[in-house]
């Protein structure tokens, strides 16, 4: 690793400018490493800054010229780096996905994004979308592989070879200029084109360093990418780790676990679900191991919980205290001396072995795409692993807020960039609501997108004519500047991997089920989807499953029976796989049944039948807990 200076991007206009810099500081540190590769890959940043340009080279050689649409449907590897950086060094603009999502969606967004070109992963994902690609303006096709390309297409180290003899011209690129549309689901099904330009990107890249200035990433430290590349998550994270010198080793689900070890990884950004994952991984080691050790380990786990918890209250980071009587906070100030000894102790014994899990040299982990459950956080403080919750949309580029080092207030999701605004408004009157007080999250910064392309009344929408973007989120504000999320004003549910699930259509289509009155999805920040069903009882009693006269309140325990609950799980599953689209997160794990419907008069719906998902999660907080107090589902 480089003892190197933090450097600074503040005047690039550009990624390629960043990039210059970077390769021009740490030419020999090594950039991409991809260990899964068959051979591996890996460049240097001088090496990589080569490949970037000639593969925008190579692409200007064949027509692209400033500002037409690319669109990349590929996965993560060295190679989409490469493409993607190559596109938006001659100022074209890239449209991404994966080449694993469904056909239909990627041929609308070829459509949608005025695509001239195809940057795609291999000749598999050509195939996948014919015939219909020949009908849309696609001039030619770049494989990212090195399979033979289709007639009158390119693959990538042909590209590359027309760009060595070329140059990347002279694109009038500045901050404004669009440089990607990512696309992000939208209400009516069709995903919406999310349009960042260079200047959003680069206030991620200028203004991420300022998170961690108590411990400055160094060049040549080593992070492990997993995380969808296209992504504006793990994108952004890259652009940032990468501009400072970084060395990116590429991972997978398969893979994280053996790769913490082998690689040993100084930095990381995942969704919950990774650290879920490996905290039961570690619970499930403690299991195995012989009763006096278990008893011992948890000994101190439990010794080590309350002294996190007096060391939040003395340190005025216990979210539900946050302001301490000067009693309180001195008597959790004597319970932390009286507990600091056994601590270390524990550390050296339990917490230093359980590390090694993730390596044994993370200085951080930023963690964002839902919140991190409360005794994860506990949990991941106790061994000594600092994680850094954040939140963002794809609308703001995406990080808004993310928790400090010097301020890492677990359960919260961290204090706003710099130049970065939060309002908290009542979501009716859009008028401020005090500190402490729940309402709807707006974001005003540099990073907030320049609108959903070709959907002008959306992006009116999203963003008010001061600037304002509506998260849709609802959360609340400390006196000190953090934020917490409490909840989703719109009905999207993300789960614990990430992924964002809509729900109204799998509901549509669990309703077609004749035994199904009302179905609520509930899911928020779990590792997958339950639901709360309303039965059709006259349905039920027709084929002879219920007697005559069921009343909902009543016939609980008939319900239960193991061979109506059987049968509705053969329904739900049945409808959900044939919906148009299914995805394997789709899934409804587990299900219980309602006492009463769901109606106008207990206020659980709106005026217009609408189910108010807010007020049935808060009525139902017990039973959608019981849904997930068991470690697998049913």
């Amino acid at each position: 690793m480089v003892n190197g200076p933090v450097l600074d991007h503040s005047q690039a206009q550009s990624l390629w400018q960043v990039w210059q810099k970077v390769a021009q500081a740490y030419p020999q540190i090594i950039a991409l490493y991809d260990p899964h590769a068959k051979p591996e890959v890996q460049y240097t940043y001088g090496e990589l800054l080569t490949k970037i340009a000639q593969f925008g080279a190579g692409l200007r050689s064949i027509g692209v010229q400033f500002q037409d649409k690319v669109a990349l449907i590929a996965d993560n590897s060295p190679r989409w780096f490469i493409a993607d950086q190559g596109i938006l060094a001659i100022g074209a603009v890239d449209a991404t996905r994966s080449s694993q999502a469904e056909r239909q969606e990627i041929l609308f967004i070829l459509e949608n994004s005025d695509s001239t070109y195809l940057v795609a992963e291999n000749l598999a994902l050509y195939h996948k979308l014919l015939p219909e690609l020949q009908s849309l303006p696609i001039k030619t096709v770049i494989l990212l592989s090195d399979e033979p390309a289709p007639q009158g297409g390119y693959n990538f180290q042909e590209i590359l070879a027309r760009g060595a003899s070329q140059d990347l011209g002279n694109p009038p690129i500045t901050k404004d200029t669009l440089a990607t549309l990512i696309y992000t689901s939208g209400t009516g099904g069709n995903p919406k084109g999310v349009m960042l330009s260079h200047g959003n990107l680069l206030y991620q890249i200028t203004n991420a360093p300022e998170v961690i200035r108590s411990r400055p990433i160094q060049a040549g430290k080593k992070t492990l990418s997993m995380l969808p590349t296209w992504h504006s998550y793990e994108r952004t994270f890259e652009y940032f780790s990468l501009a400072q010198g970084v060395t990116q080793i590429y991972t997978n689900l398969r893979s994280i676990k053996k790769d913490l070890t082998t690689h040993r990884p100084h930095y990381m950004v995942a969704v919950p679900r990774l650290w879920e994952s490996i905290y039961e991984g570690i619970q499930k080691n403690i299991r195995e191991q012989p009763a006096n050790k278990q008893k011992l380990i948890r000994f101190f786990l439990n010794l080590s919980h309350s002294y996190i918890k007096a060391k939040r209250i003395w340190q005025g980071l216990d979210l539900y205290d946050l302001e301490p009587s000067p009693l309180k906070k001195l008597g959790a100030g004597l319970r932390m001396v009286s507990l600091w000894a056994l601590h270390k102790l524990g550390d050296r014994l339990v917490y230093g072995k359980i590390r090694m899990a993730t390596g044994g040299n993370v200085q951080f982990i930023v963690s964002g795409g839902g919140s991190i459950a409360e005794h994860l956080e506990d949990f991941y403080e106790i061994i000594g692993i600092d994680i850094l919750g954040g939140y963002g949309l794809t609308e703001t580029s995406p990080i808004t807020h993310v928790r400090r080092p010097e301020r890492n207030l677990r359960y919260a999701d961290g204090q706003p960039l710099r130049g970065t605004e939060t309002r908290i408004v009542d979501p009716e009157s859009r008028q401020d609501v005090p500190v402490g007080k729940q309402g709807l999250i707006l974001i005003r910064g540099p990073q907030v997108m320049q609108g959903y392309y070709k959907n002008a009344s959306a992006t009116a929408k999203a963003i008010d004519p001061q600037g304002w973007f509506d998260t849709g989120d609802l959360g609340w504000m400390t006196k000190q500047g953090d934020l917490i999320i409490t909840g989703r004003a719109k009905d999207t549910i993300v789960l614990t991997n990430g992924e964002n699930i809509e729900p109204q259509p799998i509901e549509n289509a669990c309703l077609r089920s004749k035994y199904i009155d009302q179905i609520m999805l509930v899911g928020q920040d779990q590792k997958y989807l339950c639901a709360l069903i309303v039965p059709n009882l006259p349905a039920l009693e027709a084929d002879g499953l219920l007697p005559p006269d069921s009343q909902l309140e009543k016939v609980q325990a008939e319900l239960n029976q193991d061979s109506i609950r059987n049968l509705f799980k053969e329904e739900l599953n049945r409808e959900v796989k044939q919906r148009a689209g299914y995805r394997p997160d789709d899934r409804i794990a587990n299900f219980a049944f309602m006492t009463a419907p769901f109606s106008i008069a207990d206020g659980t719906m709106t005026q217009t039948f609408k189910i108010k998902r807010n007020v049935v999660m808060q009525k139902y907080a017990e039973v959608i807990a019981q849904l997930y107090s068991n470690q697998q589902p049913n």
